[in-house]
This record gives structure tokens, C-alpha cells and sequence, in this order.
């Protein structure tokens, strides 16, 4: 309780500094009365949803409209606090050196302009925001990449993938937009549809009303995928062996019904022409403690020999390339964790390409290609966090994602659906 206390006092000694800048462009009572108002209302709704969460419930709407409300409201009024800072940095000094040479040519007052200026910077993530929320989440970008390999099987030179990522079905609204994705999907024309992982927030029952929307998903060669951190129940269970093993076996039966092959720690052959490629599917493995570590390279390639041309779907890009991690005793115990696992670019059988997804590219940043900028807040927890990626002649693609998550929509990270087409060529390097 305390906690939340202290929270919403800071929130609104930040907001009360925030509203300098109204006060500085007009002395409206009404103007007045609708800032506060709207903070309050925020702020309550917020709090209400919050503290009142019951681990086992689903992440309803109502949880996700509540961050976007406050981000919406407050991350727009911190540009606000901090021109005012700015400006009163500069007040500071400027009274000093008013005090000090006796000079009243500085001013004293808040300047009118500053607070334009402030207001018209805020409103940038103030739109950006109603933006993501409403349309922007439905803003799916296709995404081609072309990758040359030196050992792909001639058989699949010129073979198209699309990759798809967290679909997370129970924060979903509009099944139109939706279904407009997945025919995007299905325009691609694809061989294949790799998905990988987090079809649902926490429970398998979220996918009931969408079936008929993601069975639509075609593609010549099939459909495969994998779970994600989310679809194990976790989220709502808890460590609940029982009530997590039941929501599995609705999961099983969740992908069997869309027409996806999951792969849970398999692999499948794809033939053509009298040659193939294998197609590699891992459960969840992650550097971070807080998720279940099922997977197992080891046994997904137990049917691969050494010199064949293997696609990885992995949940969590850290698997790719993590270091070696720290494990107590609770770990070794614990079903939930394999050991013996190692990141996929020292595996000792060759992984010529792994898909992931997981971040979302947190829903939340700035790409410009053309001006090679490309950020967000995850990259700190995610160095491999968004796109295609290469080390030691390996390729790692993370998919920004299908659907959202917490925050119900996108600002500057799109939806995405990943093209990639295999080309015979020189090995990468």
C-alpha cells in the first residue's frame, strides 16, 4: 500500500510542475478544472486496476487501456517538466547574475514563449500515442530480407519464409483488422509460416474466439511453431504443476486446431526434389530467470545429422548467443529448467538461421532506415532486439511481433510480418 502512496504522490507533485506551463498561457478556471480532472480520473482508473489485480485472471482490456491512458497523459507532461526545468535552471542563474551585477535587464518572470514551445514538443508524443493506440497497432509492415548460403540445398534456392511472433490473442479487440493482418500474411505466398511462440497473455482459452480468424493461415510446405514464455500459463497459474500441465494440453490443441504443427523440442523434414531442409522448434529458453527453460537443442536435433541445413524457431533471442549463466540449487531442481542447453551459435550442430521474437521492440520506439537510426528503450535488456542479425556466419531474425501486449498499441515499432527468401550463394560471414 505504502508503495502505491508514494507513487501517486510523485506522479502528481511531476504533474503539478507540468501544469506551470497552463498556467503560464491562460488563468481559465475551466482550463483548469479539465487538466486536473483528467489526471485524477487517470490516476484512479490506474490504481484501481492495479491494485486490485488477481494473479490467476486474465490481462483483461481494461488493465491494458489503463497503462495507455497514463502513458498517453503523463509521458507527454515529462517533456513539460523538463523544458520547465530547463527554464528555471536559467531563471536560477539568471537571478544570480542579476543579484551579482546589479542588473534588472533579466527577467523574472515565466516567459510566454518557452511554454509554447514546450506544449508544441509535448504534443508530438501526446498524438504519436492516440495514434499507436488506435491505428497503429494495426499498422502491419511487411518486411523482406534475402540471405545467401553457401550450403542451402539447391532444391531451395529461392524458397520464401514468413515469420510471424506473439500473437498474444487475449489483448486483441478488432477481429477485421486483425483478419486483415492474416491475409497480409497469406499475400506473401510463402512455402512456410513459422511461428514463434506467445499465441496467447496467459491462458489458452484466450485463442477460443479467434480461431476462425488465425486458421485462416496458408502456406504451401505447412505451418509450424513454438511456445512462448506466455503460453505455458505461468501468468496465471503460478507454479501450479497441474493447472499449467491442463493449459498446455489446451495449447496443444489450440495450434492443432489453426493447423500448426508445434514443435516441442522436434524437428520436421521439409523435402523437395530429393533434398531437404530441416525445420527445428525448441520450448521457451531465455537468459532471464523468470521464465520457464524448456528447451533443449540437444533433443530437437536428435534425429539431424551434422551437415544439414537446419531453421531454428527459438522464443527468446537470448538463446541465440547468451553467456553462461549462474544456477542454484532451487534451479537444478526445478522441471522447469534445462541444464545442459547451450546458445545456439556454439551448438555443435550447425543452425544456419534461428527466428525469435519475445521484445515487441517494446512496442515503443524510433526506426528511420534512411537515417540509420534505430532505438528503443528494450535494446538495454535485449542487445538482439528487433530484425535481422549475424555472428559467426549465423543469422538471427527477431520479429517485432504480430499483436501487442500490457500497452494496447505501437508507437514507431510496427507490427510486423517477416518475408526472408533462402538463396544459394556465398556462405555468410
Amino acid at each position: 500500500m505504502l508503495r502505491w502512496i508514494v507513487l501517486i504522490i510523485l506522479i502528481f507533485l511531476l504533474d503539478f510542475y507540468a501544469f506551470q506551463v497552463v498556467r503560464t498561457l491562460t488563468k481559465s478556471f475551466w482550463v483548469y478544472l479539465i487538466y486536473w480532472m483528467l489526471s485524477v480520473v487517470v490516476i484512479v482508473n490506474f490504481t484501481y486496476y492495479y491494485y486490485n489485480f488477481v494473479r490467476g485472471e486474465s490481462f483483461t482490456h481494461g488493465h491494458g487501456y489503463a497503462v495507455a491512458f497514463l502513458f498517453t497523459l503523463f509521458l507527454p507532461k515529462l517533456f513539460l517538466v523538463l523544458f520547465m526545468f530547463g527554464e528555471d535552471l536559467v531563471r536560477s542563474i539568471s537571478y544570480l547574475i542579476q543579484k551579482l551585477t546589479k542588473d534588472s535587464a533579466h527577467f523574472n518572470g515565466r516567459r510566454e514563449f518557452v511554454s509554447k514551445l514546450a506544449l508544441g514538443i509535448a504534443a508530438i508524443p501526446f498524438a504519436s500515442f492516440l495514434y499507436g493506440i488506435t491505428r497503429g497497432k494495426y499498422n502491419f509492415q511487411v518486411i523482406n530480407h534475402q540471405l545467401f548460403f553457401e550450403d542451402l540445398p539447391e532444391a531451395f534456392d529461392g524458397y520464401k519464409i514468413t515469420h510471424i511472433s506473439d500473437i498474444h490473442s487475449g489483448s486483441l479487440e478488432s477481429k477485421e483488422a486483425i483478419a486483415e493482418g492474416v491475409e497480409l500474411v497469406n499475400k506473401q505466398e510463402s512455402d512456410l509460416i513459422l511461428f514463434t511462440g506467445d499465441i496467447v497473455n496467459s491462458k489458452a482459452e484466450e485463442m477460443i474466439g479467434w480461431l476462425s480468424v488465425f486458421d485462416k493461415f496458408k502456406a504451401k510446405d505447412g505451418k509450424f511453431s513454438v511456445l512462448g514464455n506466455h503460453d505455458y500459463g505461468y501468468y496465471a497459474y503460478g507454479g501450479d504443476i497441474e493447472l499449467n500441465k491442463s493449459n498446455q494440453m489446451e495449447m496443444e490443441a489450440v495450434h492443432e486446431r489453426i493447423g500448426f504443427d508445434l514443435l516441442l523440442n522436434e524437428s520436421r523434414r521439409i523435402e523437395k526434389n530429393g533434398q531437404h531442409i530441416n525445420i527445428v522448434g525448441v520450448e521457451n529458453w531465455g537468459a532471464s530467470r523468470h521464465f520457464p527453460k524448456r528447451g533443449s537443442l540437444i533433443d530437437a536435433t536428435k534425429n539431424i545429422g551434422t551437415d544439414e541445413f537446419n531453421i531454428l524457431l527459438s522464443h527468446d533471442p537470448s538463446h541465440f548467443d547468451y553467456k553462461e549463466m549462474e544456477l542454484n540449487t532451487d534451479d537444478i531442481n526445478n522441471h522447469d529448467i534445462v541444464i545442459d542447453e547451450t546458445n545456439v551459435i556454439n551448438f555443435e550442430k550447425e543452425i544456419q538461421l534461428t527466428l525469435a521474437g519475445h521484445t515487441h521492440g517494446m512496442q515503443f520506439g524510433i526506426e528511420l532506415p534512411f537515417l540509420g537510426i534505430k532505438w528503443s528503450p528494450v535494446k538495454y535488456r535485449y542487445p538482439k532486439w528487433a530484425g535481422m542479425y549475424k555472428e559467426k556466419g549465423k543469422y538471427l531474425n527477431v520479429n517485432r511481433g504480430f499483436g501487442y501486449l500490457a500497452f494496447p498499441g505501437r508507437v514507431g515499432i510496427w507490427p510486423e510480418i517477416t518475408v526472408i527468401e533462402l538463396k544459394k550463394g556465398a556462405k555468410a560471414t
